[in-house]
């Protein structure tokens, strides 16, 4: 996610017709996805638990208001997409995720319902602690271990067997139950975590031995099991607890409570705070205050409380939403908070330019954890909230897990608190700094900014850039780290002897990636525009300004107004791309590609006049025969169409193939023209005469 605002300040009760809601839905779709991509596949969030319930509950009721869901969208999948160098496993049973409320009255409503839609005056619920880990499936076929997988997308996950086998809390074969067989498949599910005393003194070592320590337990946890190399997996202070039964053949129950008890005479482990109640949600409620004040006295990490319904029948009467369960929630307990002083407000430079105020503060202890640093997100903020060099401050560590300034405390103040500017040149590489008009972003403009290289050079390099095969993140990162690419023009430069220079690289691979960077020199102009990375300029807007400008000179020497005369782009883009091509590094960058044979063919442009779909919007359907998506989408851009990937108002024509399912709807229901394949084609030969 690129120059955003992180958590999109989006009130669906504000807004009130489609053409809105539509924008709307679209920022909140890549604000979570992202914050998807940081929690579940790099193990490092950005907001806490609670602003991302909020962005997600904030979509998930303008998608439902306004019919805008897609099969793509967040809300109907739960984490992030699997690494594929650890291997995919497809979950037997989709691994869900839970609904989250943060007051007495979320809960109420959760019990009413059940109430309700069971037809019962009272429900049994089992309640246990929410464990702040890593989610894990684990399957044993006739009673020995066979698969351990995360949760990644909910569908498939990473396969982590070798990793989990090295955990000694997780038997490799199952105990007979009372004399009983053992299940002839059992799956399993619970949650990986580590002790805050073993956590602590696993940073300790990491510190002695000049490493980075980690941020948190659950961190350490998820990076531990993700590990390429069990070895490393297996010195690390891991345990599990179980909490559910996927699936269990030969063996029957009832209640989940049922289910609990049996893991541990199977030698499962199971966490001895859970407990099954009575009808009385105010049991539950008890249970979880119980818990709040309590959690200090645990070796381990919760943030909350889970409560299900316990008769498995009822649960399956409830059934399931698209991402979780109507049968169970989690009672998350309020963020921790403490005081402290800002000593110092720097900016760093981020992988994608973006540069981040970040405070420095006193250390101070929140939740067990020594907090010396939070994040103040923009410039926007900083003025919002006046937080100010010397201000004593209200620190969260908001979802038990990220440091957040909540507010400058100014009656405090003595006079000698300074106000933070942002810099005029980036602090990594002197470039020029575009600050947005809201200030919530701030960005380095030198696409060669050592503190953004390796990002530049893997998007450079990504299919639908210059789709250079065999350059991925870990070797953008090591020509970087080995000083072989200081800018983006060296790598036009590299040839297969340098590469036989770097570890992993055998006689083949070092000439396949040769010849990729040969050949990627002769590109389009739309995927070259695509691959520089220019702020809000995508692959369509990438098209748009390829179909008007017949070069990248001509692009280059254009200015704000004429930019603004193009259809589609705005000041804010327009100003983002004359930013970009006046900044002297990139402008000496591209002269530099230019000497190393770049050729850049531009079929998209067609003059002025000659742009027969001009302004019109297509969507695409069903399982089309004549074209790929992306080639429809190219021949309507070619021609100054827009192909979009879900139907609205605005749409002119939606073309479907065998298949078609809601989008084909959603056009009926909006009275939006319906085409054929060959209809479609008949339009095109059409419009060209």
């Amino acid at each position: 996610m690129t120059d955003k605002n992180l958590t999109p300040d989006i009130d669906p009760a504000a807004i009130d017709d489609e053409k809105s809601a539509d924008k709307a839905v679209k920022k909140l779709r890549e604000a979570v996805r992202y914050h998807n991509y940081r929690y579940y596949v790099l193990d490092d969030p950005v907001i806490s638990d609670s602003q991302y319930d909020e962005l997600f509950e904030n979509l998930k009721i303008l998608e439902d208001k306004y019919d805008l869901a897609t099969d793509d969208s967040p809300t109907r999948k739960v984490g992030g997409e699997p690494r594929e160098e650890l291997g995919t496993v497809s979950h037997p049973l989709p691994m869900q995720s839970l609904k989250a409320v943060y007051d007495e009255k979320g809960v109420r409503d959760f019990a009413a319902t059940c109430v309700k839609e069971l037809g019962h005056n009272e429900v049994e619920y089992v309640v246990e602690p929410k464990y702040d880990g890593l989610s894990i499936e684990i399957i044993y076929e006739e009673g020995l271990l066979t698969t351990a997988a995360t949760r990644g997308d909910g569908t498939t996950g990473e396969e982590v067997t070798a990793n989990v086998r090295t955990i000694r809390s997780v038997p490799l074969s199952l105990l007979e139950d009372q004399g009983e067989s053992v299940p002839s498949r059992l799956v399993v599910r619970g949650e990986i975590y580590m002790r805050l005393d073993e956590f602590n003194r696993l940073n300790r070592d990491r510190l002695v031995n000049n490493e980075q320590p980690f941020a948190n337990p659950r961190n350490a946890a998820a990076g531990s099991v993700r590990q390429l190399d069990p070895g490393i997996t297996e010195k690390r202070p891991l345990h599990l607890f179980l909490y559910v039964i996927a699936q269990c053949e030969g063996r029957d129950f009832t209640t989940h409570w049922e289910m609990l008890q049996a893991l541990p005479r199977w030698g499962l482990p199971v966490n001895s705070k859970m407990q099954v109640l009575t009808r009385d949600i105010e049991e539950v409620l008890g249970y979880h205050q119980k818990l709040s004040t309590t959690r200090d006295d645990l070796n381990y990490e919760i943030d909350g409380v889970v409560i299900k319904v316990n008769d498995l029948s009822e649960q399956q009467k409830l059934g399931t939403r698209q991402r979780d369960p109507r049968w169970a929630l989690a009672f998350k307990f309020p963020p921790r908070s403490s005081t402290t002083v800002v000593k110092d407000i720097q900016a760093n430079v981020g992988r994608t330019g973006t540069l981040t105020p970040v405070a420095l503060l006193e250390p101070v202890k929140i939740g067990g954890v020594e907090v010396s640093r939070a994040s103040l997100h923009n410039m926007n903020l900083i003025e919002e909230k006046d937080i100010r060099i010397g201000d004593t401050v209200l620190v969260e560590r908001a979802g038990d897990v990220i440091p957040y300034v909540v507010k400058s405390i100014k009656d405090r103040r003595d006079g000698s608190e300074k106000k933070f500017t942002m810099p005029d040149h980036c602090p990594s590489c002197g470039g020029d700094i575009m600050v947005s008009q809201d200030k919530k972003n701030s960005r380095c403009t030198n696409m060669n900014c050592p503190a953004q290289l390796k990002e530049r050079i893997q998007h450079f390099a990504s299919t639908r850039a210059l789709d250079i095969d065999g350059l991925g993140d870990k070797r953008a990162a090591q020509l970087v780290e080995k000083d072989m690419v200081k800018w983006l023009p060296d790598l036009f430069r590299l040839g297969k002897e340098d590469f036989l220079k770097l570890p992993g690289y055998a006689d083949k691979s070092a000439e396949n990636l040769a010849d990729a960077l040969r050949q990627s020199r002769k590109t389009s102009l739309d995927r070259f525009i695509y691959a520089l990375g220019i702020l809000h300029v995508g692959e369509h807007m990438a098209g748009v300004l390829a179909s008007k400008y017949q070069d990248l000179d001509q692009l280059m020497e254009a200015d704000k107004e004429e930019l603004q005369n193009i259809p589609e782009i705005g000041p804010e883009v327009a100003g983002a791309i004359v930013t970009f091509f006046s900044e002297e590094h990139n402008r000496k960058a591209l002269e530099e590609m230019k000497n190393s044979g770049l050729e850049l063919e531009n079929p998209l442009f067609r003059g002025q006049g000659e742009r027969p779909l001009e302004g019109l919007k297509f969507v695409f359907t069903g399982s089309l025969k004549k074209w790929t998506r992306e080639e429809a989408k190219k021949t309507v851009e070619s021609q100054g169409g827009r192909a979009t990937s879900s139907v609205s108002r605005e749409t002119d024509d939606v073309v479907v193939g065998p298949g078609a399912g809601s989008k084909l709807e959603q056009a009926r229901k909006l009275n939006v023209k319906v085409l054929s394949e060959d209809e479609f084609q008949e339009l095109l030969e059409m419009k060209k005469d």
